[in-house]
């Protein structure tokens, strides 16, 4: 089965390949830029992008926005998490967040996939901590400051065995399911 994703980002596709053709779905990017809602609602964040998109390319597709959600900071940045990324970088993030005095954080995926007719919603989490020095490669994003509950490791540290335990996988591990049902309902 092939399906349509859009996304600017290299880094995330190839997760998103890595995740999902094992199961059988062969991922097609989609590289057209869509000015994002800027909301810290990710779900309606993910509608609007999902709805845009579908809109310039007719074509069943999904996409997706992955945010941190810190403990100390009443859940912030959430939809917010690329452009506050953005402005910190990892050692003003870890210094803010060692501040907080609640280094506690989750991370979540939420995914949305149109068919055509339907938009259908899928997300995953993981809970952890933000560590008080970044570890390994800064290319991804947050991925050097999020150390998932259970590991010692930031994900950039721990390389492609993220990918057993993100948010990302747990979001896409359920639209599998979901693309597989739909293949089988056809």
């Amino acid at each position: 089965m092939k399906i349509r994703f859009l996304s600017g980002n290299q880094h995330k596709l190839n997760e998103v390949r890595k995740i999902l053709e094992p199961a059988g779905v062969e991922v097609i990017a989609v590289r057209e830029k869509i000015e994002e809602l800027q909301t810290e609602d990710v779900e309606r964040l993910v509608r609007d992008k999902l709805s845009k998109a579908f809109a310039l390319i007719g074509r069943p597709l999904f996409v997706e926005h992955t945010g941190l959600y810190l403990a100390g900071m009443n859940g912030l940045p959430a939809g917010l998490t690329q452009i506050f990324w953005d402005k910190l970088e990892a050692d003003k993030f870890t210094t803010l967040v060692q501040g907080l005095g609640d280094a506690s954080v989750t991370a979540k995926t939420v995914l949305g996939y149109c068919d055509g007719r339907q938009i259908h919603i899928f997300s995953g989490e993981v809970h952890g901590i933000v560590p008080a020095i970044p570890a390994g490669l800064r290319d991804f994003q947050w991925d050097c400051v999020f150390v998932p509950d259970g590991y010692t490791e930031t994900f950039a540290e721990m390389g492609d065995r993220k990918n057993d335990v993100s948010m990302r996988r747990k979001a896409l591990d359920a639209f599998a399911v979901f693309l597989k049902a739909a293949k089988g309902a056809a």
